[in-house]
């Protein structure tokens, strides 16, 4: 053990961040007993209305993180934006899980890459660009073609930037606004997996079950648990997840996202240090979710057990199917299997996350196969989908 003495019930834990993971977040934290702070500059962030309190300022306004240090017994981050320093900050008076350090790396892909080719790990082949300067054959050989993405602040597709050649890095690079980008060379996939796992301040790892991953215009569309992949691709995913995990002196719940290439190499494509989207199955399909094992590495309780009860698809509910007006979900809830959660967000926008859908079923597949009929449902809107696509669902 840490030796640390654990934080029980009843206490008070902090927050940085007020979206849907630190709605869900908090959640878990009041089901367990706790009470919970969201520090978000947003007055209408989904985390804040769920939370016992909202500290509404800035992530690197000194007095609300005083504050928060202050009523806080341990803080934790939701996304990886966040400041570093503002979490360097909060270190020096209370509890803080995962260290700034840890969510500094996962900042900055730069930064990350290099870590990961550091602990071992396999990764595509890769060149750096700080400059224009920098954009020549020598540095790109091998990685062409690739996406450029810049090193910073991208996420779910943004900053990044499909090229082939080098006039096309050169353009592509100043379309970014000359900002450090990273140039990755694409690979002959598979598949791409995640693994999502909780490491406590004792060092036990505990991991879910892999997830296979497919996106829509760079964001996650579908996780089917557990991943249609070999076992021995698995385990090698775990592995290198753990060794990662264990490498960054991690503590709380961590996604580690992966590529499978067609001849079977798995590689690390990059880290989330917080609760993952393609972990969301864990909330019905898992007997602790990736939220509560947030809460117990946080808090220095023992980790649950993330054991899988059921196969299941998590779908995620985009802003897009509000186009047809309000999504139809008893037509959605028609379905046995289908768990909804929805993040409380006041506009449905384009490419928002508004919500997913676990789907439990008998096998992947028959998970997999539920959740793009549920999509169908969602597409069509409250008036479109009728007793047809009812019958077709409750049928599966």
């Amino acid at each position: 053990m840490s030796g640390r003495a654990p934080i029980l019930p009843g206490a008070m834990l902090g927050v940085l961040g007020g979206g849907q993971l630190g709605r869900m977040f908090v959640h878990s934290a009041q089901a367990m007993g706790y009470r919970v702070t969201v520090l978000d500059p947003d007055p209408h962030a989904p985390a804040g209305a769920a939370a016992d309190r909202h500290l509404c300022a800035a992530y690197d306004d000194a007095q609300a993180l005083d504050e928060l240090a202050a009523t806080c017994a341990a803080v934790t981050t939701e996304f990886e934006n966040v400041p570093a320093n503002a979490m360097r900050r909060l270190a020096q008076h209370t509890r803080v899980a995962p260290s700034a350090d840890a969510v500094a790396i996962a900042q900055d892909r730069i930064r990350e890459k290099h870590f990961f080719r550091d602990a071992g790990l396999g990764v595509v082949p890769f060149a750096v660009l700080r400059s224009a300067a920098d954009i020549t054959p020598d540095a790109c050989a091998g990685c062409l073609p690739g996406i450029l993405k810049i090193a910073r602040l991208g996420y779910d597709g943004k900053g990044q930037v499909p090229v082939a050649t080098l006039d096309e890095v050169r353009a592509a690079f100043a379309s970014l606004t000359g900002v450090e980008c990273i140039l990755e060379k694409r690979v002959d996939l598979a598949c791409e997996v995640s693994v999502v796992l909780a490491r406590g301040d004792d060092g036990a790892v505990r991991c879910f079950p892999v997830g296979e991953n497919q996106h829509r215009q760079g964001i996650l569309d579908l996780t089917i648990v557990p991943a249609r992949v070999a076992a021995t691709t698995a385990t090698t995913a775990v592995e290198m997840a753990t060794r990662l995990a264990n490498a960054l002196g991690y503590v709380g719940t961590l996604g580690v996202e992966l590529f499978v290439l067609r001849g079977g190499e798995v590689l690390v494509n990059e880290i989330a240090p917080r609760p993952h989207n393609s972990g969301h199955y864990t909330q019905d399909a898992t007997f602790s979710s990736q939220f509560d094992q947030q809460v117990r590495a946080l808090c220095g309780l023992p980790l649950g057990d993330p054991g899988l009860m059921s196969p299941v698809a998590m779908l995620n509910v985009m802003g897009d199917m509000w186009a047809g007006g309000t999504p139809d979900w008893p037509a959605v809830l028609a379905h046995d299997g289908a768990r909804l959660h929805l993040y409380g967000k006041k506009e449905a926008r384009p490419g928002r996350k508004m919500g997913h859908i676990n789907v439990l079923a008998r096998d992947a597949d028959a998970a997999a196969a539920a959740a793009e009929a549920l999509r169908g449902v969602l597409g069509h809107g409250a008036a479109g989908a009728g007793a047809a696509v009812r019958e077709t669902l409750a049928a599966r």
